[in-house]
């Protein structure tokens, strides 16, 4: 293990303890039918039982050091019959996922769904899961969601790394037919800047000033929440220029 690596894992690692107990905290007192409106036709406790399904997928793929695929429909799951019960069977399976990773070298080969086939990458992606469904579960109760800026913008660099290995969106955006065309998000509270550029059947990105073709400013955690279809451009938080079409475009070719 690199000198590196162990300190981010554990840092990610630790993120996500707080995540999640925070989404814990706020399930555990709503009520479960409650719909999610950023998730159509789910609720409380169909977000709760997708967020602990996955952690007992990574914890499953993490202590097997699988390096084929293996689907969460095959993992052992002991889903209580109770909706009321979800809270807590996710606590459990949370914090069994972050014992099997913590005790895991984060270099040991596994496989992913990017491009990083190592126990380094789930904590991170547990991370912006546990972050974005905080916030879905916050927006169907009526909060907004706070999300620290560099969070929020590691959050953005995570989805962008991660959207050319999703092939139902690099279809999406081979489909755009589009040549040159720049997508420039700017967080407003960190500086942070991308530059999305798309052409080839495919895009590129980096952290950088440029003039897109269409641009949207916000703050980092409404950014991440833009770019994960959580918010919409012509939200009164999110400040939109240039070809608006085209954000839209690119928004929808990338929803998740």
């Amino acid at each position: 293990m690199t000198e590196m690596t162990g300190p981010k894992h554990e840092r990610y690692c630790a993120a996500v303890e707080a995540e999640v107990a925070r989404f814990v905290g706020l399930v555990a007192a709503a009520d479960p039918t409650t719909p999610v409106p950023t998730c159509p036709g789910w609720t409380i406790a169909d977000l709760v039982k997708h967020h602990g399904t996955t952690h007992r997928w990574v914890e499953h793929l993490v202590r097997h050091r699988a390096t084929e695929r293996i689907w969460s429909r095959d993992v052992p799951l002991d889903l209580p019959e109770n909706e009321s019960q979800y809270p807590a069977w996710l606590a459990a399976g949370g914090s069994a996922a972050l014992r099997t990773l913590r005790a895991a070298d984060p270099d040991t080969p596994v496989w992913s769904h990017g491009a990083d086939q190592h126990v380094r990458f789930w904590p991170r992606r547990l991370l912006f899961e546990a972050v974005v469904h905080l916030a879905d579960a916050e927006l169907a109760l009526g909060r907004r969601p706070q999300i620290d800026g560099e969070t929020a913008a590691d959050g953005v660099d995570e989805l962008l790394q991660h959207l050319p290995f999703a092939a139902r969106v690099a279809e999406n955006i081979r489909r755009l037919g589009l040549d040159g065309e720049a997508v420039h998000l700017y967080a407003t509270d960190t500086g942070t800047e991308w530059v999305i550029k798309i052409g080839g059947g495919g895009f590129s990105w980096e952290r950088g000033h440029s003039e897109g073709t269409a641009t949207a400013r916000a703050t980092a955690g409404d950014l991440l929440l833009l770019v994960y279809g959580r918010l919409r451009p012509e939200h009164e938080r999110i400040t939109t220029a240039g070809d608006r079409e085209l954000l839209a475009s690119w928004l929808a070719a990338t929803a998740l």
